[in-house]
């Protein structure tokens, strides 16, 4: 089986082939640097992202927040399950934990600006 993926780590954009034969990977190419190649090799076997969502501010409203840094993508909806459970301090800065290693990954929900402007 082949599988295209577009690159993400920098801009160049490197379309990516790769070859497996069951969950074995075969090989890879498309790829311009060793940081295309190891994104094709995580993302066709272990993907990981980064959650990036609001939180409920007490009291009303809403902060940015993200993991910082990347969990399994099969933890994506739980995470955001946790994340929806949290709500955050009115006097929350930017980079607080909202929830301290979410979900036992080792990655802390953190926001992204204060909660007040």
């Amino acid at each position: 089986m082949k599988r295209e993926l577009t690159c993400i780590v920098c801009p160049k954009g490197c379309q990516l082939t790769v070859e497996l034969e069951g969950k074995e990977i075969i090989s890879i190419s498309g790829h311009t640097c060793k940081r295309g190649e190891d994104y094709a090799r995580t993302e066709c076997t272990a993907p990981m992202r980064t959650v990036t969502t609001t939180a409920a501010i007490i009291g009303g409203g809403v902060v940015p927040v993200k993991t910082d840094r990347v969990i399994p993508k099969e933890l994506m909806f739980e995470c955001m399950k946790e994340i929806n459970k949290a709500r955050v301090s009115p006097d929350a800065k930017l980079g607080d934990v909202v929830v301290e290693n979410v979900l036992g990954t080792g990655a802390n929900v953190v926001t992204t600006r204060n909660a007040k402007i």
